[in-house]
């Protein structure tokens, strides 16, 4: 059955968030004229800039728990990853990374690229075995990984743990919070952590815009040079309406109440989804990110699910987060030892709707029953 035309509902809100109403009404004013100056110059439209550079800095620092100060704006989650692992390893070249099969794969990728990884064995739940890590973190360690939540199955990580094996041996720690900020608290200074990346889009603001956040104190070199922008930590001519943008989703967001109506709706979709005969929860239920529900369906494939949901007018994903072209088994579920082929992964958001969850529950076992039908 196929969705009336115009009526879709969206729960891929891990993947990305529709920008706020709130994030696109701060930007418009620096999309044209003055507003596109360049916040490094010393004319009044520069200065202009710069004053809403640092005002979206402020914003995005309260949210996240840190000093202004040390949040550095990238392209995104991805960029401040691969800065953090370019940084870490040039500061200790002769170093290893410690990084999870857990963990996202710009991790994985940027880790293997810049020095040897060991990882670390996580539990049936895709939660890091804080004593398998720390049987790996040595004094010349280059950097360990940790993420705050689990970006395809809603795990929490025990950060505050692994930090403090990081302490005890002197290893710089990076947490990527991408899939956490704006759905869980971020507080990067009770973390204690030497790093930590988010990106704008994940939290309903508009793409193409993130942070490192760098302790303070802590210098690593930069991964993009030309310019001394953001203190000379990342060349480049800050995107003033990005970064607005930033700002404006990080202080519009209500976490709280966000956080207490994502879980409502997720609960649902759980209930709902394992309700059908073959359909397991993946993740654990309790320590989860609030936005993500992710489950395995026995007997079909994971592209048909997604295709059928698609065509009922339901946006949802399975699989790596960034490798759902070519729908590859999750290396996370392999890692977790679960069946990797066959995932469905639904996340919500801030404008997700009571409806969008009765449709995706309405949906879905007519679609597996087709499904298995097909395949007797």
């Amino acid at each position: 059955m196929t969705a009336p035309p115009g009526v879709r509902h969206y729960l891929d809100h891990a993947s990305t968030s529709p920008a706020r109403p709130e994030v696109v009404e701060a930007m418009l004013p620096w999309l044209a004229g003055p507003g596109a100056a360049d916040p490094a110059r010393v004319h009044t439209e520069g200065r202009m800039a710069r004053a809403a550079v640092e005002d979206a800095r402020e914003r995005v620092a309260a949210l996240l728990g840190a000093r202004p100060r040390e949040v550095v704006f990238t392209s995104g989650a991805t960029e401040s990853i691969n800065a953090a692992v370019w940084g870490a390893t040039r500061l200790r070249p002769s170093g290893p990374v410690v990084a999870a099969a857990v963990e996202h794969s710009a991790v994985r990728q940027a880790s293997k690229r810049a020095a040897g990884v060991a990882e670390p064995a996580v539990d049936g739940r895709g939660r890091i075995d804080v004593a398998a890590l720390s049987r790996l973190v040595a004094d010349g360690t280059a950097l360990v990984h940790c993420q705050l939540g689990n970006h395809e199955v809603g795990t929490i990580q025990p950060v505050a743990e692994v930090v403090a094996v990081c302490r005890e041996r002197g290893a710089l720690v990076h947490v990527d919070a991408a899939a956490a900020a704006g759905h869980v608290p971020v507080d990067f200074a009770a973390l204690g952590a030497d790093l930590l990346s988010v990106s704008a889009h994940k939290l309903g603001g508009p793409k193409g815009v993130g942070a490192l956040l760098v302790r303070r104190g802590l210098r690593v070199p930069p991964l993009l040079v030309g310019g001394d922008q953001e203190r000379a930590r990342r060349a480049g001519t800050e995107d003033v309406p990005a970064i607005v943008g930033f700002g404006a989703a990080c202080s519009s967001l209500d976490l709280d109440g966000e956080a207490a109506a994502a879980r409502a709706h997720t609960e649902r979709l759980l209930a709902g989804l394992t309700a059908v005969p073959g359909v397991v929860a993946y993740g654990d239920p309790d320590a989860r990110l609030p936005h993500i529900a992710c489950v395995g369906v026995d007997g079909v494939e994971a592209e048909a699910v997604l295709l059928g949901l698609d065509q009922a007018g339901v946006a949802a994903h399975s699989g790596s987060a960034c490798s759902s072209e070519s729908l590859e088994p999750s290396p996370v579920l392999e890692a977790m030892g679960v069946e990797a082929e066959r995932s469905l992964r639904v996340s919500v958001g801030w404008s997700t709707t009571d409806g969008d969850v009765a449709a995706c529950l309405e949906a879905f076992p007519r679609v597996v029953d087709r499904l298995r039908a097909l395949a007797l």
